[in-house]
């Protein structure tokens, strides 16, 4: 017998258990994401260089998702919710906003905003789509198509910071154009919501923009969702009405905004799609604010959504910029979807190859999407590493990278980030987390589960290419269990509601051990505190969001590396 080849098939068999062992990639079996979505965001045509995507629709069809959203310069297919394929077709004018994409009949249908033709395929995989209609009668802003059970479809639209969001029916057998005339539904009330004023904390006075209608049916029910005050603010939010009819008239929602999400890394969950899964799980595809380098500077975010005992619906935001769980199975509750792994690297001591004024290396770790740490140059071999003050269990990271001194346009020649992540006990001896020295992928909120949790101090990101600028990150971020307790509980508090202005509250608490923020949670009704507002290190809070004539309740979890510590409602 030749022992050679066995001795040598051994041999490599041996090595590359040991780069396994030694490289705790992530997981090809990956069921977690985070927020903002991970996928390819085209640079805009125009000045200044930014990346955007914004406005998001996604479908279910032929056991696809597929994703389509502003200023993409074409969609994406997945077939998990998680691994997104970007594609594009000469067929679609991708250069028109806000487009409105529904099945009906079997068929999938696609009608930009203030665009006079619907278009239509039986493939988007293909990227064939024929024109169904090129003589639509209205042109109107951010439409939503939607195809009752009974077969019947209508056209909900508006996009307007004086008027009123509409609803029309449209006919089936001929060309899906209008039968009647649209009916008004709903206009803003900023002087009764106080989430639709604008600004990024709600405390403009002028009109705020509504838009972005979207309806689902449940239970019998229409749910008549809307966005507001402004795409460019934190405060960026989708409330709803209800309604047993699919033309009105809509009754406003108490609840609402429902999906919310003021504070965090990164802010906004307006001008969205609910939609449902493979299983029945419902989800809100979502518009999230960056808006430094322009106002239409902008990511996806994905939150899970559900319907409570009363009907209600919730978009579930808590935590909502953490790793969250994608199912593969119909969920019996939304804690199922929430891993626990908590933010490790905030505000924790940084250290890199240079910094430019005014962007230091602290701002990648102050939980903030809008500011960053920059490197003097994009040369290879700039770095940035943190501490995070012991060792602890790393289960995932996410590095956002930023557009620092870009001047990119368009998806065209855009080379892809490439770079090295290294973990360390010592800060001496570096083992390899993810090589990406090679990548060809452009993502840029990249996103690792590691299938084997490993045990680190230290993390460190060093740079081998930059697509232009200069190497940036806004965020790196370090997710597991820290070696501490879990905070101590917020045992009191104090809420004032303003007596002139009922639509603003404010919250005074102690600073708990343990604990790097708190999340305030709040709602219509005792048992459901729906809303929820997030705050790191602050032990005081005024929200300016609340629904003058309704009453609230409130509750204050603590929450640090090693856990969540919930509150009493009052």
């Amino acid at each position: 017998m030749n022992l050679k080849p066995f001795f040598l098939r051994f041999l490599i068999g041996c090595l590359f258990s040991c780069a396994s062992i030694l490289l705790p990639m992530e997981a090809k079996s990956q069921r977690t994401f985070c927020n903002p979505l991970n996928i390819s965001y085209r640079f805009t045509l125009d000045k200044p260089s930014r990346r955007t995507a914004a406005d998001p629709v996604i479908i279910l069809y032929k056991d696809y998702y597929y994703l389509f959203a502003t200023a993409s310069g074409g969609y994406w297919y997945s077939k998990d919710l998680l691994h997104w394929t970007f594609m594009t077709t000469k067929d679609l004018p991708f250069e028109k906003d806000a487009p409105a994409v529904t099945v009906i009949n079997g068929s999938v249908y696609y009608l930009p905003l203030n665009s006079h033709i619907i278009y239509k395929t039986n493939n988007p995989l293909s990227g064939k789509w024929e024109i169904y209609n090129d003589a639509f009668p209205l042109a109107i802003g951010d439409p939503d198509l939607f195809q009752d059970t009974d077969g019947k479809v209508y056209l909900y639209f508006g996009c307007t910071n004086s008027e009123y969001l509409h609803a029309v029916e449209l006919n089936v057998n001929q060309k899906l154009n209008p039968i009647g005339q649209p009916v008004n539904v709903l206009t803003s009330q900023p002087e009764m919501h106080g989430w639709e004023r604008p600004g990024d904390y709600n405390t403009q006075t002028d009109r705020p923009w509504t838009e972005a209608p979207w309806v689902n049916k449940h239970n019998g029910k229409y749910y008549y969702q809307y966005s507001a005050p402004g795409t460019q603010y934190k405060s960026y939010a989708d409330g709803y009405y209800v309604s047993d009819k699919p033309l009105g008239p809509f009754i406003y929602a108490q609840s609402s905004p429902f999906s919310a999400k003021p504070e965090g890394f990164i802010d906004g969950a307006g001008h969205a799609a609910t939609f449902a899964d493979k299983y029945g799980n419902y989800w809100h595809i979502a518009t999230m604010t960056i808006s430094v380098k322009h106002m239409f500077e902008r990511r996806l975010g994905l939150f899970a959504v559900t319907f409570d005992k009363y009907g209600a619906l919730v978009a579930h935001t808590e935590f909502g910029d953490y790793p969250m769980i994608i199912p593969n199975h119909k969920i019996n509750d939304v804690s199922e979807l929430f891993p626990a792994w908590m933010m490790l690297s905030y505000r924790k001591r940084a250290e890199s190859s240079s910094s430019l004024d005014g962007h230091p290396d602290s701002l990648a770790f102050d939980e903030n999407i809008r500011d960053y740490w920059s490197a003097k140059t994009g040369n290879k071999g700039e770095w940035l590493s943190v501490d995070l003050g012991s060792i602890s269990t790393v289960k995932a990271v996410q590095l956002n990278f930023a557009e620092n001194n870009t001047h990119l346009f368009g998806r065209e020649g855009i080379l892809a980030q490439q770079y090295l992540l290294e973990y360390s006990t010592n800060n001496k001896t570096w083992k390899v987390l993810s090589d990406k020295t090679h990548n060809e992928e452009d993502l840029t909120h990249q996103y690792y589960a590691l299938k084997i949790p490993v045990k680190a101090r230290y993390l460190k990101v060093i740079n081998y290419r930059v697509p232009g600028g200069t190497f940036a990150l806004s965020g790196f971020r370090v997710f597991g269990t820290g070696t501490g307790k879990k905070p101590t509980k917020v045992s009191s508090f104090i809420a004032v509601r303003d007596t002139n202005d009922p639509r603003n509250v404010t919250l005074n608490w102690k600073k708990q051990a343990n604990a790097t923020g708190y999340n305030i949670r709040f709602g219509v009704q005792k048992d459901r505190l729906n809303r929820v507002y997030q705050v790191y290190g602050d032990s005081i809070l005024t929200i300016h969001s609340l629904n003058k004539n309704q009453q609230y309740w409130f509750a204050i979890d603590a929450f640090g590396e090693n856990g969540v510590t919930r509150g009493d409602t009052r």
